[in-house]
């Protein structure tokens, strides 16, 4: 998408997970980056509730595997990386997805899970550890119940089934 944006003579000044900044563009320019985010398959927010869902997604993303976690709990991370009582985070988010913070979470984990299996260069504890899981029974317990398969016996598949991160629920 960068290239796309260099080629349409777009100064952008960061492109990260879900946010594009871009310095006060005129309506012509306006239409170009529309255009070249829907080319790409992305879609512009303009309600304000959906961006702060969007804003959430993207932290538990940032924060799966990073050290945001760490010695926090879910609400603790959000609240304090939005500036909002958890309460109001978790309701609006709820409301607008049709399933918590938390499960949304339990599934990022799975599919991160999925991804270090197949990557055959982690040990499951190894991988309960870097998801932020207090142990690895803990994750095998969940990664069981969401996918009905053991992590070994994921391991063993030759045909993975896997949901890109920001494709979750």
């Amino acid at each position: 998408m960068e290239r796309d944006f260099k080629d349409a003579d777009i100064k952008v000044d960061s492109i990260e997970l879900g946010e594009i900044r871009i310095q006060e563009p005129d309506a012509k320019t306006i239409g170009k980056i529309k255009g070249i985010i829907e080319k790409n398959g992305f879609e512009i927010i303009h309600v304000e509730t959906e961006l702060l869902v969007e804003r959430i997604k993207s932290l538990l993303i940032k924060g799966l595997t990073s050290k945001n976690f760490d010695g926090k709990n879910i609400s603790d991370f959000l609240s304090q990386s939005l500036n909002k009582e958890y309460s109001h985070i978790s309701k609006l988010f709820s409301r607008i997805e049709g399933h918590t913070i938390e499960k949304h979470l339990i599934h990022l984990r799975i599919e991160k899970t999925k991804e270090l299996i197949q990557m055959k260069n982690t040990s499951f504890s190894e991988i309960a550890y870097s998801l932020h899981y207090s142990n690895s029974s803990h994750l095998a317990k969940q990664f069981k119940s969401v996918t009905g398969l053991s992590m070994g016996e994921y391991k063993k598949l030759q045909n993975w089934n896997r949901k890109s991160i920001d494709q979750i629920i």
